[in-house]
């Protein structure tokens, strides 16, 4: 077994400690940082540059899928490997869309994690069961198998767009979502106003059930 630094990020302290635990009884394995959030982990993944980040889908602030995005954007090489809720094609899709190199359901076993992170340790791609591996495309496969990443969705929203949209799911105004991201609060409403335009949406619910289907907050 390789010598492997990982990144774990969740929001749940419990989820990260066993995570810890099974990632440290790994001979030459070990935690190079946690997060709690998505944004913490991309800032941290910047810094420690680990050999394997491990993300989960859903966390406050961003997504697993938008901070492995930001990730590959910051490192091309970057190895993410994704969490789920629960064995699901549609995650899976999304995961290797989004870049990710592995998917896992929380609830297989520590060994389905080992595994998973082994192989994307060596740049193999890891899918969380048998019908999943065929619901991703063979193309993506190849892609990923040679060391490259995974195509990205085109989407109709920017990665800015992705962050607000997030936010406001999740109940935050404007003059919080200004504060979380870092910007004005005329800057956090132009961005809200061109998000309702680009999907021709005109209420906050439709916003939140469009954050719910593209997997930006759970429901």
């Amino acid at each position: 077994m390789e010598n492997l630094r990982l990144l774990v990020a969740d929001d749940h302290e419990i989820v990260r400690r066993g995570l810890r635990s099974i990632i440290e009884e790994q001979p030459g394995w070990e935690i190079a940082g946690e997060a709690t959030n998505g944004r913490e982990a991309v800032e941290k993944a910047k810094r420690l540059r680990p050999d394997v980040t491990v993300l989960d889908l859903g966390m406050p602030n961003l997504s697993g899928l938008e901070a492995t995005r930001q990730l590959l954007r910051e490192n091309q090489h970057a190895k993410v490997l994704i969490l789920t809720p629960h064995e699901s094609d549609s995650f899976v899709r999304q995961a290797f869309e989004a870049g990710a190199r592995g998917c896992v359901a929380k609830d297989r076993a520590s060994s389905e994690l080992v595994a998973a992170v082994n192989a994307v340790g060596r740049n193999k791609p890891y899918y969380t069961s048998p019908s999943a591996n065929a619901s991703v495309d063979n193309s993506m496969q190849r892609t990923v198998e040679k060391g490259g990443t995974a195509p990205q969705g085109n989407g109709r929203l920017t990665p800015r767009q992705r962050e607000v949209t997030k936010l406001l799911a999740e109940g935050k105004s404007s003059k919080s979502v200004a504060v979380v991201l870092g910007i004005s609060t005329k800057t956090a409403e132009t961005h809200r106003a061109n998000i309702m335009r680009r999907l021709e949406y005109h209420s906050v619910s439709e916003l939140v059930r469009y954050a719910v289907r593209n997997k930006l907050i759970e429901p």
